[in-house]
């Protein structure tokens, strides 16, 4: 089993391949390389580029043809560990057998730098100043040219969001010196173009069987790309989405599923795993299993939440002569609006993806719109469960792309907005699975700025950049701009839909 590491040697509790001693005894040799310019290497750290992946189909292919080795290789491992799986399956090693990836992000630009076109520095400035380097290669002079990383360089030291970040100028002004030479890099690429593409999953040559999954805890990096695997993939797959969780290291949570599907794979053991359900997720607020045979579940009812005044969510599309809400968002003042539904009057299970379409409009030329879901107790405690982001500039869609309940943003080019002119808004919000019990709500919170984390998890989601300019942002629901929430209602729900005079569910 082979997977790349980046970084110098951390000791065998740090590394993101699972307990070396678990596979070693259950009859398979475990091998870690360290990535090409890290630790003791020599070359150059390509930050999760083409190099990288072609080395690692070399490491494979070595691994191979060694006397140890009876010719069959599989990858396993998370974060880090998991997405290169993703990445170097594409090329189709043929020693390469199977992969086992979950916890690993997909596309490097949606998934993890630029959620919504919106900039999240804390995680990636955090891990990429342990890259700091003089001989380290500035990725966008190679690929653009001296004379466009000059211009990029003017117009990022122009934006006056991003040097409110501290220490952001210093990385632009001495690019050359080896200060985080990759925060440089993605400040440099604010758009998804062929620095982002190359940092992102190839599905459609892939021909390696994959297990994929994760955690609903990682909204902010890895489960977006554990969705965008299982709808791409068209190879035999299993996907396992488990409770919210911090994977230990070594991690160890996986590691009994992984070893039924390298028995399977590597040596042709059936263990039954191919003859289960595809598919098996956990259900906050039961903690119990659910398994299925496709994503979105089969049994989803897509139900539009409508946003009404008085801070109310409600199947009921809209009253006559409804008005409007707004906040402040400015370097003083960070406002919010939030939109509850009464308390639930039966059990009601909500799986899969979510769309926040919402009216809006800004006195500024930009906006940045940060969602959060939350489940509200009986006892009055609030449970964040997952978000969403879109910086306004990015509305454009893709139709081709997108389905209605997932909107597809190409990100490629950015249009300002017209002050106080009223667009629509086409959220995506990040797959969950929760029973909402009877007497719960579920709340809307719509903001500009990142809230105080709740949980580990959330200084990996949050660290996104703010608007310096003051500007009054006002939501609009009513019979001309129907802003809602499209949730998917797998179970329950009949009578609040009922008493709430909505239509039971929107049929795509």
């Amino acid at each position: 089993v082979t997977f790349p590491h980046p970084g110098e040697e951390k000791g065998r509790g740090w590394i993101e391949a699972g307990d070396p001693n678990f596979l070693v005894r259950r009859g398979y040799v475990q091998v870690v390389a360290n990535v090409r310019g890290t630790g003791k290497s020599g070359g150059n750290y390509d930050f999760m580029g083409a190099r990288e992946i072609k080395d690692t189909y070399e490491v494979i292919e070595w691994i191979a043809k060694q006397p140890w080795c009876d010719g069959k290789v599989g990858m396993f491992g998370v974060s880090y560990f998991a997405w290169i799986q993703i990445f170097v399956a594409a090329l189709n090693p043929p020693s390469l057998k199977c992969i086992f990836a979950p916890h690993g992000l997909t596309d490097f630009y949606r998934d993890w730098i630029y959620r919504g076109g919106i900039f999240g520095y804390n995680f990636i400035r955090a891990l990429a100043k342990d890259y700091s380097n003089p001989r380290f290669e500035c990725i966008t002079r190679k690929m653009f040219g001296e004379e466009e990383l000059k211009r990029r360089i003017d117009k990022a030291m122009q934006d006056e969001d991003l040097m409110a970040i501290p220490g952001m100028a210093d990385v632009l002004k001495n690019i050359d010196e080896g200060i985080n030479p990759i925060m440089a890099d993605v400040m440099l690429n604010p758009l998804d173009g062929p620095f982002w593409e190359e940092r992102r999953a190839k599905y459609e040559t892939t021909k390696v069987p994959a297990y994929i999954g994760g955690c609903w805890a990682t909204y902010g990096l890895h489960l977006p790309g554990a969705f965008r695997s299982w709808e791409n993939l068209k190879v035999p797959k299993k996907m396992t989405i488990g409770p919210p969780m911090y994977l230990d290291r070594p991690f160890y949570q996986f590691q009994y599923e992984a070893l039924r599907w390298f028995d399977y794979w590597l040596k042709g053991i059936d263990t039954g795993i191919m003859n289960e359900p595809p598919i098996k997720l956990f259900v906050m607020g039961t903690n119990k299993w659910k398994e299925a045979e496709d994503w979105p579940l089969p049994e989803t009812k897509w139900t539009p939440f409508y946003l009404h005044e008085d801070n109310l969510l409600s199947e009921h599309e809209h009253w006559p002569n409804e008005g409007c809400d707004s906040y402040e968002d400015s370097p003083w003042k960070r406002g919010y609006l939030e939109y509850s539904t009464p308390p639930l009057v039966e059990d009601t299970e909500v799986i899969g993806p979510i769309v926040l379409n919402l009216y809006g409009s800004t006195t500024d030329d930009e906006v940045l719109w940060l969602i959060s879901l939350r489940e509200v107790g009986r006892d009055g405690k609030e449970r964040v469960l997952t978000r969403g982001w879109l910086r306004g500039s990015h509305r454009e869609l893709d139709l081709k792309r997108s389905k209605p309940w997932a909107p597809f943003h190409p990100h490629n080019r950015s249009e300002p907005l017209i002050p106080n002119k009223i667009y629509e808004f086409n959220i995506p919000i990040i797959p969950t699975g929760n029973l909402f019990r009877a007497g719960s709500k579920i709340k809307l919170r719509i903001s500009s700025s990142d809230e105080v984390p709740t949980h580990a998890f959330e200084q990996i989601a949050g660290g996104n950049i703010k608007r310096q300019s003051a500007s009054r942002i006002t939501v609009y629901h009513d019979a001309d701009h129907p802003s809602h929430l499209l949730l998917p209602i797998t179970s329950g729900n009949v009578i609040g839909t009922f008493y709430s005079g909505g239509r039971p569910y929107v049929d795509f």
